[in-house]
């Protein structure tokens, strides 16, 4: 007499089937394993190995003092004393010190005018202009924060010396020229360290885009060879979505969990970058992570139609969805718009709550927001996943 078989019992060899065969389809595929492999393993390490000194000391840059002034000296020599800047050559003219930054013997100009101490001097305002090397941020940076400190530094010595001179006593003159007193402290990042700001939004972002184009590729040769995505025991004549979403999804989430650890783990470490979270932490991060990415990526690559279309996708939405997730404009600031469609993205909220973790030291509970809002994705799109399945099936018939 036959047995049987009972439902639960089918379910899992259904979906055990399903996950199977999808592992078969990834590892038969030469691009998808480097899309996974080559590019998840070694993307944040090309990333540090670029940015691996993080900040730039001493730039040399060029100044032409034009005023030849007691007060543009002192700005020279304030230029000099800055930990961004190195006052390398002193020029007679731009034309001089062009020559020298297109040259690359300077990374940056800095222009006094011939009227800067007459103006000063006169109670006018003074300019100064400044020229950097564009082929880095880091340069610009260097230049334009080391001579505003050196500019507010002399603002505050003019603004007491005239004070002084008016016979105010030294009490109100610090009442005038620092009616609020603050100090600069710069806790999670205190060298300015550009890899520090830069790499904790990377690291997280290469997990989301290497599964969602190394997914489409897999969906667009799939599509190409007149395959159906929606891969599940025939017998089930078109039933069954559950077990063959999660059963494909299983694939994806066990090779990208072992990826998001050496990524977010094992990556920072290496590259010396903060780590002031425990590692349990971090992995509950990642189950929740790498859970919507998974089905954020089953739903947007069943619209993938050819293989090709995924280098498009890459170059396009790689810079936009970096920038959606404020690591370099807070979020406050977005417009409406591109708030809400970067809620659309895992990364969106996954950055933002390894940021806080590792870098600043925030605990799961202070993360809450961003992992609940993973949680809804990963139902939304789980539902959005199940019915492009089903209709995968549907237009099978």
């Amino acid at each position: 007499m036959k047995r049987k078989t009972s439902y639960p019992r089918l379910w899992c060899r259904d979906w055990y089937s399903v996950f199977t065969q999808e592992l078969k389809h990834i590892f038969s595929d030469s691009g998808v394993l480097i899309i996974f492999f080559l590019a998840g393993l070694a993307y944040p390490l090309l990333y540090g190995a670029i940015y691996s000194k993080g900040s730039v000391d001493d730039m040399p840059i060029a100044v032409v003092d034009n005023s030849c002034s007691r007060l543009s000296r002192e700005f020279t020599r304030g230029l000099d004393a800055t930990r961004e800047l190195r006052v390398s050559c002193l020029c007679a003219n731009m034309a001089e010190a062009e020559s020298l930054l297109k040259g690359r013997k300077v990374k940056g100009i800095v222009m006094i005018p011939s009227d800067f101490g007459d103006r000063i001097v006169s109670g006018e305002q003074g300019t100064i202009s400044t020229y950097a090397d564009m082929s880095s941020f880091l340069y610009y940076k260097n230049l334009t924060m080391g001579v505003n400190m050196v500019m507010l530094d002399e603002m505050h010595r003019i603004q007491a010396s005239r004070l002084a001179e008016a016979g105010y006593d030294e009490h109100r003159i610090s009442q005038f020229v620092q009616p609020v007193r603050y100090e600069e402290n710069l806790p999670y990042n205190r060298s300015f360290s550009y890899s520090t700001f830069f790499l904790s939004a990377v690291l997280l972002l290469v997990i989301q885009q290497t599964m969602f184009y190394g997914m489409s590729m897999l969906t667009g040769t799939m599509r190409e060879e007149n395959r159906s995505i929606a891969i599940m025991p025939k017998r089930l004549n078109g039933r069954g979505i559950s077990r063959t979403v999660s059963g494909r999804g299983a694939a994806y989430w066990l090779i990208y969990m072992a990826i998001g650890i050496y990524v977010a783990v094992l990556v920072p470490n290496l590259l010396g970058m903060p780590q002031n979270c425990r590692f349990g932490e971090i992995l509950v991060l990642l189950l929740f992570y790498i859970t919507a990415c998974v089905v954020f990526s089953l739903t947007f690559s069943s619209f993938i139609r050819h293989r090709e279309t995924v280098f498009v996708l890459f170059l396009f939405m790689s810079p936009i969805c970096l920038f959606l997730t404020g690591f370099s404009w807070p979020e406050s600031s977005f417009p409406e718009f591109w708030k809400l469609f970067s809620y659309m993205f895992p990364s969106t909220f996954a950055v933002r709550a390894f940021i806080n973790m590792n870098t600043a030291g925030a605990d799961l509970s202070m993360a809450g927001p961003q992992l609940a809002a993973l949680s809804v994705q990963t139902i939304v799109y789980y539902i959005t996943s199940c019915m492009l399945s089903k209709a995968e099936t549907l237009l099978e018939k």
